[in-house]
Order: C-alpha cells, then sequence, then structure tokens
C-alpha cells in the first residue's frame, strides 16, 4: 500500500526498538570497517550517530544540512516514484522511521530507519555523492515515460542501493542495501558475485529482483564519475525538463 502522508518521527522509542538500533549497529560497523567505502566511514563520524539509541532526524540534520544542504524528512511509508524523486531533486531524503522487529533482523521487506539513516544518510554528507544523488532526483522527477523511469530505477539499485565502488586498489560497499545487510554485503565481495565495471548503458539495461541476493554488480571509479554520468542522461534528453 502505498503511504503518501508525511509523518512525524515518534517522539520517544521503546527500550527493545533502541536495543534492535543498538544491536544492528554494532554488528555493521564491526564489519564495514575493513569493507566499506572511505567517504561513508567518514559520513558516518559527521553525523555523530549514537551506537545505542535510535538517531532523532532532526539532531541529523543539524549536522547534516551545513555540509550538504541535505536533510533527513519523516515519512510514513512508500511513496510514487516520482514523488520520491521529487524529494531528493530538492535535497530531501524520504526516511522511514519504524524499526524494524528482531525477529527480522536479517532482513525486512520494506525500509525501517537502520537502513534508511544508517544505510543511506552517511553518504549524503559527502559533497560528490550528495551533487549525484540530487541530479539523479532531478532527472528521475523528469522522467518522460514509464520506459525511461524504468531504466533509472534500475541505475538506482545498482548505484545508490547496491553500488560498488574502487577505492584506493580495493573494491568497497557504499549502496545502502549492501551497508545495512551483511548478507548482501559478504555476497558483493565473494566469488560468489559477478562484479563488473559500471557502464550507464548497461546498468539500465540490466533488471533486477528485490527479494534475492544480487548474482551482478556494478563497480564505480568515482561517485564523480557517476555526477558525470547524469550530465550525460540530461544532455540526451533535454526535453525532460
Amino acid at each position: 500500500m502505498i503511504d503518501t502522508t508525511i509523518a512525524a518521527q515518534p517522539t520517544e522509542y521503546t527500550r527493545e526498538q533502541h536495543d534492535v538500533w543498538s544491536t544492528l549497529y554494532a554488528r555493521r560497523v564491526g564489519e564495514l570497517a575493513d569493507t566499506a567505502s572511505a567517504r561513508f566511514l567518514s559520513g558516518i563520524g559527521a553525523l555523530g550517530l549514537s551506537p545505542d539509541r535510535v538517531p532523532d532526524l532532526a539532531d541529523v540534520n543539524r549536522r547534516l544540512a551545513p555540509l550538504t544542504g541535505w536533510s533527513a524528512v519523516a515519512v510514513g511509508g512508500f511513496l510514487p516514484a516520482l514523488d520520491f524523486f521529487a524529494m531528493l531533486a530538492r535535497r530531501e531524503f524520504p526516511t522511514t522511521v519504524t524499526v524494524r522487529p528482531r525477529a527480522q533482523l536479517e532482513y525486512v521487506s520494506a525500509p525501517d530507519i537502520f537502513h534508511d539513516v544508517f544505510g543511506h544518510v552517511p553518504l549524503h554528507a559527502d559533497p560528490a555523492f550528495g551533487a549525484y544523488l540530487q541530479r539523479f532526483g532531478a532527472v528521475a522527477a523528469a522522467a518522460p515515460d514509464p520506459d525511461a523511469l524504468e531504466r533509472l530505477t534500475r541505475l538506482f539499485w545498482f548505484t545508490i542501493e547496491f553500488g560498488l565502488i574502487r577505492e584506493q586498489g580495493e573494491i568497497r560497499v557504499y549502496g545502502s542495501g549492501l551497508i545495512s545487510s551483511s548478507a548482501d554485503a559478504r555476497n558483493a565481495l565473494s566469488p560468489a558475485c559477478e562484479r563488473r565495471p559500471f557502464s550507464l548503458d548497461e546498468v539500465m539495461a540490466t533488471s533486477f529482483a528485490i527479494d534475492q541476493i544480487q548474482p551482478v554488480l556494478y563497480v564505480v571509479d568515482s561517485f564523480e564519475v557517476l555526477f558525470s554520468e547524469m550530465s550525460k542522461i540530461e544532455n540526451g534528453n533535454r526535453e525532460w525538463e
């Protein structure tokens, strides 16, 4: 069900919800120290996320907005794609504020605050990634037809959700689906996953399944490259504007 209501973040979370956050945070931070993009790790430090408590979006935004102009905005559920992309174009990231139940620590079918804030938001403190995400939102919000929107959705999936980056000769994870999930991250860096050099045309032609471990992922050389690739889309589709 689609919920377009912008919701206030709960003023208080239960002890159990804080404990779920703490468990997930400790597990992923320990694993990501040697596998995540240095820019993501820098973003974690810049935002000052607590290892013990579900973050308050107001506190996150007080640190984030002066760095890149981005903010995390609480939403009540899934947004229609064009509404979601329009928010990105305004440097507003739609953020689910629910906490997954303990019985679903490994996987939840819908985003929760751990996926959205821990998985996504630290990279919004990086100017190059923030610029790419904003430009992506602007282009996608102006997509001229469903086919174009589908191609851009694939680009979102293979970069923002499940992207890999090469840093100092090593492949690191940066996509939020990899950042927030131990199983997906292990797969991404294992021989079971085919890692291909990033190609805009290939990525936008590659389908994916959201409920399966990814068999193919793409490696970019920098976030600046992604920003440049979005320029190619804009320049080739002036009528989208």
